[in-house]
């Protein structure tokens, strides 16, 4: 644990309402140094996206923090993580899960994240595939959980087919410009969908995104 993750996980999560205990600790414990390039390592704690090449970004603390809180994980989850980016979400999240599923359009990224995941200890729990990730990875569903972290217009049909019930799903959806970050939940074969706040991504590239 540094300072650096310290002081991130006070002033920027606890103070801003993000309680639960199992994801301040997970934000507390993983290097997050570990998934930035090496010129922003010095950042790598700030209040703030970071670039990490490819026209990508790994996502402001609290927006990592709060989407992870959002999927109600207690340990024995199966999830899905759409946008793997440099794997810094999905070693969050493979601390919360029993096992994570993690999809990357980008080559070079998933490899990256790969790379980031095994030098930070991460990576025992953790698959980081190469794909479409608005089709999901029907070979592995279905999940529990499924965490979107790209804009979308909406919901891809097929991330939710393959969101178990019951289950929830995490989504930024809108414009490329704007969204509001979306929980939507499946049970009893029903959907409701919940607004939680506004919020900016990246777009989610693939057949059923932009």
């Amino acid at each position: 644990m540094s300072a650096g993750a310290a002081e991130m996980v006070e002033e920027q999560l606890h103070r801003r309402g993000i309680r639960d205990r199992r994801v301040l600790n997970a934000m507390l414990l993983i290097p997050r140094e570990e998934f930035v390039p090496e010129m922003l390592r010095g950042e790598a704690y700030s209040d703030a996206p970071l670039a990490i090449g490819h026209g990508q970004t790994i996502s402001q603390p609290y927006m990592t923090a709060l989407m992870a809180e959002l999927l109600e994980l207690r340990g024995d989850e199966k999830v899905l993580d759409v946008g793997t980016g440099s794997g810094y979400h999905a070693a969050v999240l493979g601390a919360l899960a029993r096992d994570v599923v993690s999809i990357e359009r980008i080559p070079e990224l998933a490899d990256l994240a790969r790379e980031n995941l095994r030098r930070a200890g991460r990576d025992g729990n953790i698959t980081v595939m190469c794909g479409d990730g608005s089709v999901g990875v029907p070979q592995r569903e279905p999940f529990d959980a499924i965490s979107v972290a790209a804009a979308s217009p909406g919901t891809p049909p097929t991330l939710l087919a393959q969101l178990r019930d019951p289950g929830i799903l995490v989504i930024p959806a809108g414009t490329r410009k704007d969204q509001e970050l979306q929980v939507v939940r499946k049970e009893n074969g029903k959907i409701t969908t919940r607004v939680v706040s506004g919020c900016r991504f990246v777009p989610l590239l693939g057949r059923e995104a932009f």
